[in-house]
């Protein structure tokens, strides 16, 4: 017999599960800091600085942070728990995931 999660049923529905828990990434709490920093706090009780100037100047975040006045005016969006600025067709946000992972 040739061993394969075909012949293990149970083992592969575990593997499945497994493979689709993830990280949360619910951000509760935010404070900007010099220099295109800030500090992110996640529902977990994680929580560190992450360093976003090498965004600073890149793409849409070159204009919504085309001051450092612009990137203090950071908020969480209720719906979607992320970083956020801007308003309407003019908001650009982060991914909290990438967020979580560059928490030093």
């Amino acid at each position: 017999m040739h061993l394969t999660t075909k012949n293990f049923p149970k083992l592969r529905r575990l593997i499945r599960y497994e493979s689709m828990k993830f990280k949360r990434a619910i951000i509760v709490e935010c404070d900007p800091r010099p220099n295109y920093q800030i500090w992110i706090k996640f529902d977990d009780g994680l929580s560190g600085v992450v360093d976003l100037k090498e965004f600073a100047e890149k793409g849409v975040f070159a204009e919504a942070w085309s001051s450092e006045e612009k990137f203090e005016q950071v908020r969480i969006d209720p719906i979607t728990r992320t970083l956020t600025w801007g308003i309407g067709d003019n908001e650009v946000d982060l991914d909290p995931y990438v967020l979580r992972e560059k928490i030093s």
